[in-house]
């Protein structure tokens, strides 16, 4: 990781954002900035994945999503008191909302959504270790990763009141994952400036469940919930240009592309910087669904 990042992260949480800290900001410390900031980018109480010092070991992908969101936090992009609940609920810190818990399961028959159990990261990293899978992603994920990433994705309902989904598909059990999630780093397009307003809807399915439909139904459902549970008003997409699958389906939900962007994650040169955003409103999704 290069010295110059490293250095401005210490000086970010150590120095600048200490020196800005107004009266309505929840924390004034550098260790509390560190912490938000931290526990945002990673998803989680940040320990569990980084360990100590973090501006030693953090991947350089998490040191910059964290620094963005620092600069974010300076430029008013970002809301430090929201964080700082986010970063307090992902720590189990907050009492629970007075708003409805998030179902346990959406759907039913062949194409099931539900909440996430702890038998799902082992069906999950060995959907994360096949390289068909995960030929649109920058690489293939280990077991410690996947056990991080299931965990996340059960987090965020007690979070956000949404997340990724289980996929359970008949005959198959565990299929993949399908569901909102909301986008917690600096992006360059357009809203992307402001993390953690966008939602993205993400999937990713076991090869077995390829080409049964599944990821455009339990999409679907998703959206419903998104849209009629979580009153959100718009939905976005990410997909690698190369990844034809993802677009067709992302069409088929009525989703419109809106722009290229590079991915700030990849390097220049890499086959997969090139990306898509696509769009979908709450409007356009219930003349959609009304057939108007």
């Amino acid at each position: 990781m290069p010295e110059a990042e490293r250095g401005r992260w210490r000086d970010l949480v150590e120095r600048r954002l200490p020196e800005a800290a107004r009266p309505d900001w929840p924390v004034r410390l550098d260790h509390c900035f560190a912490r938000i900031l931290l526990d945002n980018t990673c998803g989680a109480p940040w320990r569990e994945t980084v360990a100590a010092p973090a501006w030693a070991n953090l991947s350089p992908d998490q040191l910059a999503c964290a620094i963005g969101l620092g600069e974010a936090v300076l430029a008013g992009q970002a809301d430090l008191a929201a964080l700082n609940r986010r970063s307090l609920a992902l720590r189990g810190k907050l009492r629970a909302s007075a708003q409805a818990a998030p179902p346990e399961r959406l759907g039913d028959g062949d194409c099931v959504l539900r909440r996430w159990r702890p038998d799902d990261a082992d069906s999950l990293a060995a959907l994360n270790a096949d390289p068909e899978v995960m030929r649109h992603f920058p690489a293939i994920r280990d077991a410690d990763a996947s056990r991080a990433e299931a965990r996340a994705c059960e987090r965020r309902f007690a979070v956000d009141g949404f997340g990724p989904w289980a996929v359970e598909a008949a005959g198959l059990g565990f299929a993949g994952l399908v569901g909102g999630a909301r986008l917690m780093r600096v992006m360059p397009f357009a809203g992307g400036e402001r993390p953690g307003e966008s939602v993205e809807i993400v999937w990713r399915l076991a090869r077995a469940a390829w080409g049964r439909g599944i990821a455009t139904r339990a999409a679907q459902r998703a959206l419903g919930d998104l849209f009629g549970r979580c009153g959100l008003t718009e939905v976005i997409a990410l997909t690698a240009e190369v990844n034809a699958p993802s677009r067709r389906v992302m069409e088929r939900l009525g989703m419109r592309a809106a722009e290229r962007f590079s991915h700030p994650a990849l390097p220049s040169g890499h086959p997969l910087r090139a990306h898509l955003l696509y769009r979908l409103s709450a409007e356009s999704y219930a003349s959609e669904r009304s057939g108007a």
